[in-house]
C-alpha cells in the first residue's frame, strides 16, 4: 500500500482491526556492564569500526566464506562467527561496537525473523532504545552476487532515475516516472531539460523494462501492490507485473509477453510502499531477483504487508528529498531513529512491546489481536492515535536493509532548504541550522556526532528539546523553518575513547 500513516492515517489500520566507534551512552545514562561472547560465538578482532557477522553454516561454505572475507579485508573488520540464532552475536557485538554492521547469510537464512532478529539485537548493545550501528545484511541469488556486491568499494553518485511511482525529477539529471494511479502517464526529464507529463500505452511494462535496461538508471523507485515474488506496475488500474524466476527478473505484460531485465549497471532500490517485496524467503524472489539481474547493490525493503508505510516513505524523504545529504544507509538508519524517537515521546508505554508475529498476509484479524493482546486500544484515545501507535510498532523491526552499509550511495548534491553542521571544541560542542527557505519537514533533521559521547548537558537550545544520544542528534523542533534564521544547540559532553582492538 501507498499510504504514510502518519501523513495521512486512514484506512489500512481499520482494514487489519476488521554506532559509531565504542559503547554507546545515551545523555544521563550509565555505561552498560562489560559482556562476554557467548561459548557459541568465534570472534576475530579487526582494526575497522565495522563487523561482519555471519553464522558458521554459511562461513563453512567455501563461497559464502569468500563474501565474508571479501567484506573483512576492505573494510579492516572484526568477524563474529554464531553458531545458531544470529541474536547469539549480540554480545561480541557489544563488545566490538562498529559503526557499521554487516550481517552475511544466505538467502534461506535471511527471512523475515532473521531481519526482526538483527532490529532488536542492534537497538540491544547499550542501555538506550536506539539503534547503535548503521547495518545491513548481506544476501543474493547465489554467493556470486553477494560476493561482486561485497567487492566494489567505488561509490555511487546517483543522477538517473526511474520509478513506477510519483518522483521529483527535480533531483535529478534526467529520469522517467510512469503514473500508478493514472492510465497511460508517463512524466520525463531529458539531461539538460525539464519535465514533462507525456501520455504512453495503458501496459507500460515493456517500456519498464526498456528504461531500466537501456537508461541504466541509478535509482528505481516502486510502491503499490505487491508479494515477494512479484510487483504490480499499476495501482489503482490494471497493467502489467514485474517477476522473478531462479533469479532473473522480467516483466510480463497483458497479453502474456515475457520482458527479461538485464541492467547490470550498479543501482540501489527503494521500494517505499511494497508489501513483502523485501522478504527474502528462499533465493527465487524479487530481492535476489533484482540483485542478480537488476543490478541492485543496495535496497531496502518491508518484509510484511505495509499499511502504516512510516519506515518506507520517510527513507525516501531523506534520500531524495534532501538530495546529497544521506547515504542510502544512513537515511535507512535516520528514518528508523525517527520512528523509535516517536514511540519513546508519543506512546512511552508502549515503546518496549515487541510483536510476536506478522504475518498479516495470511491472517487479516492479525492487526486486531495483536493491539487488545497488548492493551494497544482503549476508548480513552482518539483514533489517529490508535493507528498510529499501532502502525509504529509494526513498521519499527520489519524493513530491511541489503548491502553493505558503508557503501556509499548518494544523490549528486543540489540547494537544500536548510544547512547543517556541528563543531567541537574542548569537550563542547554546537550544533547549528540554518534556513535557505520557509520549510518544514517529514522528518526531523539529525547529524551525527563526529565521535561518540557520555554525560550530555545541554547548555543552549534546550526549548528544541533536542534528542542527543552517543552518536547522534535529532532535532524535533521546531516543524517550521524560517529563511535566513539560524537554530543552535550547544551541549557539554565527554569523549568516549575508543578501546584498543
Amino acid at each position: 500500500m501507498r499510504r504514510e500513516i502518519l501523513a495521512l492515517g486512514t484506512t489500512g489500520l481499520l482494514l487489519g482491526l476488521a554506532a559509531w566507534w565504542s559503547p554507546a551512552v545515551s545523555a544521563g545514562a550509565a555505561s552498560p556492564a562489560a559482556t562476554s561472547a557467548a561459548p557459541s560465538v568465534r570472534q576475530i578482532p579487526g582494526k575497522g569500526s565495522y563487523a561482519v557477522v555471519v553464522s558458521e553454516a554459511t562461513y563453512g561454505d567455501p563461497e559464502w566464506r569468500k563474501v565474508a572475507e571479501a567484506l573483512q579485508r576492505k573494510h579492516d573488520a572484526s568477524l563474529i562467527i554464531y553458531a545458531g540464532s544470529v541474536s547469539e552475536a549480540r554480545a561480541a557485538l557489544a563488545e566490538v561496537f562498529p559503526r557499521y554492521a554487516c550481517f552475511v547469510a544466505r538467502p534461506a537464512e535471511a527471512g523475515r525473523d532473521f531481519v526482526v532478529a538483527v532490529h532488536r539485537m542492534t537497538r540491544a548493545l547499550d542501555d538506550d532504545p536506539y539503534t547503535d550501528c548503521l547495518w545491513g545484511i548481506l544476501t543474493g541469488y547465489d554467493a556470486k552476487d553477494a560476493l561482486r556486491i561485497a567487492e566494489r568499494k567505488e561509490p555511487l553518485v546517483v543522477r538517473r532515475a526511474v520509478a513506477g511511482t510519483g518522483i521529483d525529477l527535480g533531483a535529478f539529471d534526467e529520469g522517467r516516472w510512469f503514473d500508478e494511479g493514472a492510465k497511460g502517464v508517463m512524466w520525463e526529464k531529458p539531461a539538460a531539460g525539464q519535465a514533462e507529463k507525456k501520455q504512453v500505452p495503458p501496459d507500460t511494462t515493456k517500456m519498464i523494462v526498456d528504461t531500466l535496461n537501456d537508461l541504466k538508471p541509478d535509482l528505481f523507485l516502486t510502491s503499490g501492490h505487491a508479494t515477494e515474488r512479484d510487483w504490480q506496475i499499476g495501482y489503482s488500474y490494471k497493467n502489467g507485473q514485474l517477476r522473478c524466476r531462479e533469479g532473473q527478473l522480467y516483466g510480463l505484460d497483458l497479453a502474456g509477453q515475457e520482458h527479461p531485465i538485464h541492467s547490470p549497471n550498479p543501482k540501489v532500490y527503494l521500494p517505499a510502499g511494497n508489501c513483502l517485496i523485501g522478504h527474502v524467503p528462499g533465493p527465487d524472489c524479487m530481492a535476489t531477483a533484482f540483485m542478480h539481474t537488476g543490478g541492485v547493490y543496495q535496497m531496502f525493503g518491508y518484509t510484511v504487508s505495509t499499511w502504516c508505510g512510516y519506515a518506507g516513505w520517510g527513507i525516501r524523504d531523506l534520500f531524495i528529498g534532501q538530495p546529497g545529504r544521506c547515504t542510502l544507509a544512513e537515511a535507512f538508519y535516520f528514518n528508523n531513529q525517527a520512528l523509535l524517537h516517536q514511540l519513546q515521546t508519543r506512546f512511552p508505554k508502549s515503546a518496549k512491546v515487541s510483536f510476536a508475529r506478522f504475518d498479516l498476509e495470511r491472517d487479516p484479524r492479525l492487526l486486531g489481536r495483536l493491539a487488545a493482546e497488548h492493551g494497544l486500544l482503549n476508548d480513552e484515545r482518539n483514533g489517529l492515535r490508535d493507528r498510529d501507535e499501532m502502525g509504529l510498532l509494526w513498521d519499527r523491526d520489519t524493513v530491511a536493509f541489503y548491502g553493505d552499509p558503508a557503501w556509499e550511495a548518494r544523490l549528486a548534491p543540489r540547494p537544500l532548504a536548510w544547512e547543517q553542521k556541528i563543531e567541537e571544541g574542548r569537550g563542547t560542542y554546537l550544533f547549528t541550522l540554518t534556513a535557505n527557505a520557509d520549510s518544514g519537514w517529514s522528518r526531523p533533521p539529525m547529524i551525527f556526532l563526529p565521535h561518540r559521547v557520555k554525560d550530555v548537558q545541554v547548555v543552549e537550545g534546550a526549548d528544541f528539546a533536542p534528542l542527543i544520544t552517543d552518536n547522534f542528534l535529532l532535532l524535533p523542533k521546531p516543524a517550521k523553518f524560517e529563511k535566513g534564521k539560524t537554530y543552535k544547540v550547544m551541549f557539554k559532553a565527554t569523549r568516549i575513547t575508543p578501546a584498543a582492538p
